[in-house]
């Protein structure tokens, strides 16, 4: 069967001012491999004609179609002339369509037709050819309860990291203004602090050092060198990301400076977005490792602890202390060594900052738990997406009691 058997390609043309209010779905609003749309906006949010869709339309991205953007509209409204509006015939199950449309088969033979080298955008012309096996309406059905429901385990998982987060958040809010013993709070400059907590200068209490100054863009052969961290490395969140690895020969005479050490707190210091600015990472890797001169090591020597003060400059970088006091230049926002030296430290006695810190990275395992879940759960999708939509895997083969009621399967 090809796409074009499957459902049509109508493109009902509407002015986002006519009619009222509408739902508007851009591609902005659409997660890569999702089968739902989690978020919209409105029609006199937008200008320019625009496709109108109905409850059942699958509406699939033709732009960049690597994304893999395609969801399973389910109410009326208008959509960006970017995505296609696909209506499944009558008797084909809409659920079954959009698990079509993002199988991996599917989504390298859209790849596989684009044009434009700045905007690639594949076509309804190109993808309506697409072919699947001849699946009777029964078994589409079945098939289609396969897959969403392991889509609908990894968006369950996905939605329990995102409350994780926002738990993470608002808990270091609360504990790094208000501490964990219900003591009276000061006002100092930057926002409420126990009273009893102590301050120094971050240069009182830590040994500040700029990494490697190095070009490593293209440095992807381990045999150059030692790993280096640079700015893409370290994420938002806190953690270290080694997607894109880099290599550099440390110099003998700079080896005790430029080497890491677990425990180390490694701060983004320079970049041509503020909103990395202060972005902060605790260093506790396994083998050797060096770093970028954007980056700055800060290696605590007396009275607070390495992850207590990843966790305080999170909290400085969270409450926008960077982006306030950093230094501007016409091309990069930077907090270099000196303006670093003078970032204010409060913290309470060792005991405190243990319990303090074993609040959040107790939050921060079970977020990780639900990432590594998600994870999971997204492979599992694609490689079943795959098995079924090709017939590798039939669903007479699998025990679709658990996946679907008794007269599903009766019908099949």
């Amino acid at each position: 069967m090809r796409l074009a058997d499957l459902c049509d390609c109508v493109g009902v043309q509407i002015d986002p001012s006519a009619g009222g209010s509408k739902l508007y779905v851009g591609l902005e609003h659409i997660d890569s491999g999702r089968f739902i749309c989690r978020n919209m906006g409105r029609s006199d949010e937008v200008q320019s004609a625009k496709f109108s869709f109905q409850p059942g339309d699958i509406l699939y991205g033709k732009l960049r179609p690597y994304l893999d953007k395609a969801v399973l509209a389910a109410d009326h409204g208008i959509c960006t002339t970017e995505l296609l509006v696909l209506r499944p015939k009558d008797g084909i199950d809409p659920q079954f369509l959009i698990g079509v449309v993002h199988s991996p088969d599917f989504v390298a033979h859209a790849v596989s037709g684009t044009t434009g080298s700045q905007h690639p955008r594949t076509s309804w012309t190109h993808i309506s050819e697409f072919r699947i096996p001849a699946f009777t309406p029964p078994e589409m059905s079945l098939i289609a309860r396969v897959v969403w429901r392991a889509h609908d385990a990894l968006v369950a998982n996905e939605e329990l990291t995102s409350k994780s987060l926002a738990t993470k958040w608002a808990s270091l809010q609360t504990v790094m203004t208000g501490g964990v013993r219900g003591e009276p709070l000061k006002e100092e400059s930057i926002g409420s602090v126990p009273a009893s907590w102590h301050v120094n200068r971050l240069g009182e209490i830590a040994e500040i050092a700029y990494g490697a100054q190095a070009a490593v863009a293209n440095a992807t052969d381990p045999s150059l060198g030692t790993l280096i961290l640079t700015n893409v490395n370290l994420d938002l969140d806190g953690h270290i990301n080694l997607d894109k690895r880099r290599y550099y020969k440390i110099p003998v005479s700079h080896r005790e400076r430029l080497s890491l050490k677990k425990g180390d707190v490694l701060f983004n210091w320079r970049s041509g977005s503020a909103d990395h600015i202060g972005k902060t990472v605790y260093f506790d890797l396994d083998g050797d490792f060096t770093y970028s001169s954007f980056i700055l090591r800060f290696r605590p020597h007396r009275s607070v602890t390495s992850r207590f003060l990843f966790w305080w400059l999170t909290h400085l970088r969270r409450i926008g202390f960077f982006t306030a006091q950093r230094n501007v230049s016409s091309i990069n926002s930077v907090y270099n060594a000196s303006l670093s030296a003078t970032i204010p430290i409060w913290f309470p006695e060792n005991d405190e900052q243990n319990e303090i810190v074993g609040i959040l990275d107790g939050i921060n395992s079970k977020i990780d738990l639900h990432r590594r879940k998600a994870a999971s759960l997204d492979e599992l999708l694609k490689i079943l997406l795959h098995k079924l939509m090709t017939g590798q895997i039939r669903t007479a083969d699998l025990d679709m009691p658990q996946f679907v009621d008794d007269s599903v399967v009766e019908a099949a």
